[in-house]
């Protein structure tokens, strides 16, 4: 059946939305030979987006033309101001941006292990309304969180994972309660993912697993270009894949003996000083991404310890990935989280030869483009797909 006018109208006026968005500001002539309408149609949806605050006159154009220049038309960018968080064990770190993604604020709070759950939560809360102040929103209209843990698929709401601080799921409610936003939680990783497909490593990729190594281990599941979360949320949690090499068998509450036993942070600089590998602690991030980051540039200078240690953290990194690959097949494999950006496309290269040793499947191992801010950029683009789902839908009838 043919689409009614109201709902061509919305169709039409979405499609707008989103060339406004990806291509920027755009005359109406534009609009017309990207979307194929009429000059009339373009004119009527103009009229309505300008008329409902989402669009503005921001310009002209440049053309050498007869007559006046045209206007140039750009989604209105502070119609909605938009939060995002990444929530580590150590602390929070914020950043506050327009309805487009500009940043306009950013700070962290660190949070030690002896904060209260009352103070933590507190503390983390006050970061949030602090940035937004300082970033003149008054009104937050999404936030979007990344955090550790399972994320329930049912109701989208973290859930209770042992080893976590009790800080995390209350800061959720209290931001609920806190502030007139729109939440929106997700696991850390996959959020990770999400901005190295968008904006990083995997943009070319419809499928590919994001392999986190920061602190700790994880993994995301990008397949067909979407995320994949498993049943209960659990999808990646690698961390506790039983593998050679370690004194015991994970459990259901620890993944010691699992790949983290192998990859996690302290893992990695205990391997890395086995091999004499030293290196100072650089402000937020484990110390074994600073040791991994000098074992890359001692390479360049023919230490042979630092090939040493390279070539062992690579065997152990394809040991995980090797399983993801033989299970999933994703023909790419990002190394991502503060570990993986320091080892770069050094470490990424080893990693891929020991895969192609290890599997008939074809693979290619990149290092992120994004590092461990993926995560933080992440949230920011779940809260402006949130906004934009929301701000650009058509009217209730």
């Amino acid at each position: 059946m043919p689409a009614s006018p109201s709902t061509a109208r919305a169709i039409n006026d979405r499609l707008a939305l989103r060339l406004l968005q990806q291509e920027g500001p755009l005359t109406a002539g534009r609009l017309k030979q990207l979307t194929g309408l009429s000059r009339p149609t373009v004119a009527d949806l103009v009229e309505r987006l300008t008329a409902a605050g989402l669009i503005s006159v921001v310009g002209e154009s440049g053309e050498q033309r007869r007559g006046p220049n045209a206007r140039l038309y750009g989604i209105v960018a502070d119609r909605a101001q938009l939060a995002a968080l990444d929530v580590r064990t150590e602390g929070v770190s914020v950043v506050v941006a327009d309805l487009l993604g500009a940043e306009l604020a950013r700070a962290s709070v660190p949070i030690t292990d002896d904060t209260g759950t009352g103070p933590a939560v507190e503390q983390a809360v006050a970061l949030v309304e602090r940035v937004a102040k300082e970033a003149g929103a008054e009104r937050l209209h999404t936030v979007g969180i990344g955090a550790p843990g399972l994320i329930d698929p049912a109701t989208g709401e973290l859930r209770n994972s042992s080893g976590l601080p009790e800080w995390h799921r209350r800061l959720v409610a209290a931001l609920q309660e806190r502030l007139p936003a729109r939440v929106i939680v997700e696991n850390e990783t996959n959020l990770a993912a999400l901005a190295e497909q968008r904006e990083g490593a995997a943009r070319d990729r419809d499928t590919f697993v994001l392999l986190w190594l920061g602190h700790g281990t994880g993994a995301a599941v990008v397949l067909d270009g979407r995320l994949r979360r498993g049943a209960s949320g659990g999808t990646g949690e690698i961390g506790f894949l039983p593998v050679p090499g370690t004194a015991t068998l994970p459990s259901a509450t620890d993944c010691e003996g699992g790949f983290h036993s192998l990859a996690g942070a302290a893992a990695v600089a205990e391997l890395a000083a086995r091999y004499g590998v030293v290196a100072p602690a650089s402000p937020g991030e484990p110390q074994a991404a600073a040791m991994v980051r000098a074992a890359v540039a001692a390479r360049s200078e023919g230490a042979t310890a630092a090939d040493g240690f390279l070539d062992a953290l690579a065997d152990r990194l394809a040991i995980g990935a090797a399983s993801v690959v033989a299970v999933l097949d994703p023909g790419c494999v990002v190394l991502a989280g503060e570990v993986g950006q320091a080892g770069g496309d050094v470490l990424a290269a080893r990693v891929e030869r020991r895969l192609v040793r290890m599997s008939p499947l074809p693979v290619e191992v990149r290092a992120s483009g994004l590092g461990g801010g993926a995560v933080l950029r992440g949230a920011l683009l779940t809260a402006r797909d949130g906004a934009q789902d929301e701000l650009f839908a058509p009217p209730p009838r």
